[in-house]
């Protein structure tokens, strides 16, 4: 779920800064900046039930907790429900499996969704400004080039710095949406042990998320010396 959550958010993260960003000072530009900011203060236990009762109550459009229907009986092969369904023979598995793992990817993804946004959209316009991207327009390359090519790559150097320090309140984040959502992960492992008192299995949970945000955090690293050539030929 976290992983859908983040794929989520960056990708219409990046979209939305892009856009707000092209068209600055335009009703969708506005539309994004309060979103975002209302996205980035709604409380996600809050924004949860929101959802669970619109979609899944009122609508009946999504599922309202679990990773997929009791009827399947999926074995645990690599441990994310998505590829297990797509292993076994059961027709039908994916998509409830990804029926069911909407909801909680949005939620999940909300706030990392509008820094990210916020992030970009800031970046472009900085980005836009620059010398180069206007030899670029002057030698009349496609404002596509110009913008994907001059601009988004020069600009994703600071959202990628961003989108790494997400990933922690992304995992922080979990234990509240899995508890809403009944799912079983980290975060409702945490939750039920604190609520046994296991001390031991909570501090390997603590261990282990902070193993996996100083991973994400490498791998960041490893990317920002790609966007950046200044540091990747740095000695």
């Amino acid at each position: 779920m976290s992983l859908a959550a983040l794929i989520f958010a960056g990708i219409l993260g990046l979209l939305a800064g892009v856009i707000a960003a092209l068209k600055r000072g335009s009703l969708f530009d506005h539309g994004v900046m309060g979103i975002s900011l209302a996205g980035y203060s709604m409380p996600i236990f809050w924004w949860g039930l929101i959802l669970i009762m619109f979609f899944s109550v009122t609508l009946g459009w999504t599922p309202v907790s679990g990773r997929i229907d009791l009827l399947y009986d999926i074995p645990p092969v690599t441990g994310f429900m998505l590829i297990d369904t797509l292993l076994s023979d059961e027709q039908g598995a994916f998509l409830d499996a990804l029926h069911h793992l909407i909801l909680p990817a949005i939620v999940l993804g909300t706030i990392p969704l509008a820094v990210i946004a916020r992030m970009t959209r800031s970046s472009m316009l900085e980005v836009l400004r620059e010398d180069y991207v206007r030899t670029a327009r002057a030698k009349g390359l496609s404002p596509a080039r110009v913008v994907f090519v001059h601009g988004l790559r020069n600009a994703l150097i600071p959202v990628l710095t961003v989108f790494g320090l997400q990933v922690g309140a992304l995992l922080a984040g979990a234990v509240l949406t899995e508890t809403i959502f009944s799912w079983p992960g980290i975060g409702k492992w945490l939750i039920e042990a604190i609520g046994a008192r296991d001390y031991p299995v909570v501090q390997n949970g603590i261990l282990l998320i902070a193993c996996l945000v100083i991973l994400v955090n490498f791998v960041v690293d490893i990317l920002y010396g790609f966007a950046n050539p200044r540091i990747r030929h740095q000695r």
